[in-house]
C-alpha cells in the first residue's frame, strides 16, 4: 500500500498542463465517481483494520487536495489568460473539405420551389412497384403494346414486382387515399433497361405533377408548362404536338426552341388525365377532371448547364460537382 502512495505521490506532483482536455482526464483518472484512483483507494480501505484506515485514510485526503489544488491552479483566469497568448491567430486553420450540391439535387429543389408557388405540394413514392399502381391503373394492362415502350425490371413474377418506370405510380398512390381538388408533385428515380450513352441510362429521375379539380382544361395544362419553362430558361418558346401516352388523352409532347443553331428540342410529354384512370382511384370523371405531365431532370440539366453527357452526372467528380452553386 505504502508503494501504490508513494507512486501516486510522484505522479500528481510530476503532472504537466498542456491544454483543458489532458486536466479534464487527469481529473478523471484520480476523482471520477465510478473509476477514479483516489475514489476506489477510499473504498478500499474498508477492508483494513481501524488503525491503518485512518493513517491511509490521511494519505489519501492528501492526495486528494492535491490533485483538487492542481485543477483549480489551472483553471484559475491567469491560466486562461496563459493559454490565449500562446494561440496565434495569424496562423492559418486547417481546411475541412466539404461536399457540393449535385446539379440533379439543385433542379430538384428549384423545381419543388416553383410549384410551389402556385399551390402544388410535394410527395414522394416508392421506387420498388408492383405491376397494379405502375402499369394497370394507369390504362395499361396486361397485353397493352405501350408496355413495350417502357423496358421493365422485374424483381419476381407473380405477383408482379418491380423497379418502377415512372413515377406517375405516386400519382395513382396518392390519388387513391386523398380525394381532389389537389396539385401535387413528386421527384425521384425511375429504372429502364436502356443502353448506357452520353444521351440516356438505365436510371434517371422524372418529375411527375398533377392537378385534379372541377373544369381543369387543357388550357390551364399549357398555362402551368410556359409558367414551368420560362422559370427555368427565361421568357421561351414552346410548343405542343400530338403524341400518345395510355395514361393521358389527349396526350401531348413538349418542345422547346433554341434558335437557329439547335432548333426545337423535345423536353417532356404531358395530357389529361384519362376518365379510365380516374375511374381506377374512385374519382368521379363527370365532376373532376385533370392533368399531369412528366419530364426527365437529367434532359432539363443536360440543357440548363450545357453539359454533353448524361453519364457524368452519375460518376460523382468532386471537379465537376464543384461547379454547381445551390440558389436555395
Amino acid at each position: 500500500m505504502d508503494k501504490i502512495m508513494n507512486k501516486l505521490k510522484k505522479e500528481i506532483q510530476e503532472f504537466k498542463y498542456k491544454n483543458y482536455e489532458n486536466l479534464e482526464l487527469f481529473r478523471i483518472k484520480f476523482l471520477g465517481k465510478k473509476k477514479g484512483i483516489l475514489t476506489l483507494l477510499f473504498k478500499e480501505l474498508k477492508k483494513y483494520p481501524i488503525n491503518k484506515r485512518k493513517f491511509y485514510g490521511k494519505i489519501i485526503n492528501t492526495l486528494k487536495k492535491n490533485v483538487q489544488n492542481k485543477i483549480q491552479r489551472y483553471t484559475s483566469k491567469k491560466s486562461l489568460k496563459d493559454e490565449n497568448m500562446i494561440f496565434d491567430p495569424t496562423i492559418p486553420g486547417k481546411s475541412i473539405e466539404i461536399g457540393s450540391m449535385h446539379p440533379i439535387s439543385i433542379l430538384k429543389n428549384r423545381m419543388i420551389e416553383i410549384f410551389r408557388k402556385i399551390g402544388f405540394f410535394y410527395v414522394e413514392g416508392p421506387e420498388i412497384e408492383d405491376d397494379w399502381h405502375n402499369f394497370t391503373a394507369l390504362n395499361i394492362p396486361i397485353n397493352h403494346p405501350s408496355r413495350d415502350m417502357q423496358d421493365t425490371f422485374f424483381l419476381y413474377k407473380n405477383p408482379d414486382i418491380l423497379l418502377r418506370t415512372h413515377t406517375s405510380s405516386v400519382q395513382i398512390r396518392y390519388m387513391k387515399k386523398n380525394s381532389p381538388p389537389f396539385r401535387v408533385l413528386s421527384i425521384g428515380k425511375v429504372f429502364r433497361n436502356e443502353t448506357i450513352s452520353s444521351r440516356s441510362h438505365f436510371m434517371f429521375h422524372q418529375a411527375e405533377g398533377f392537378y385534379i379539380d372541377k373544369k381543369v382544361s387543357f388550357s390551364d395544362l399549357k398555362q402551368t408548362i410556359q409558367y414551368l419553362i420560362n422559370s427555368l430558361f427565361g421568357k421561351a418558346k414552346i410548343r405542343f404536338r400530338p403524341s400518345y401516352f395510355p395514361f393521358t388523352e389527349p396526350s401531348a409532347e413538349v418542345d422547346i426552341y433554341f434558335g437557329n443553331n439547335t432548333g426545337w428540342v423535345e423536353i417532356m410529354g404531358c395530357g389529361m388525365i384519362d376518365p379510365k384512370v380516374l375511374k381506377n382511384v374512385n374519382i368521379d370523371s363527370e365532376i373532376y377532371s385533370g392533368f399531369a405531365f412528366g419530364i426527365g431532370i437529367e434532359r432539363l440539366s443536360l440543357l440548363i448547364y450545357k453539359v454533353h453527357d448524361i453519364r457524368i452526372y452519375f460518376d460523382n467528380d468532386i471537379r465537376f460537382l464543384r461547379q454547381f452553386k445551390s440558389d436555395f
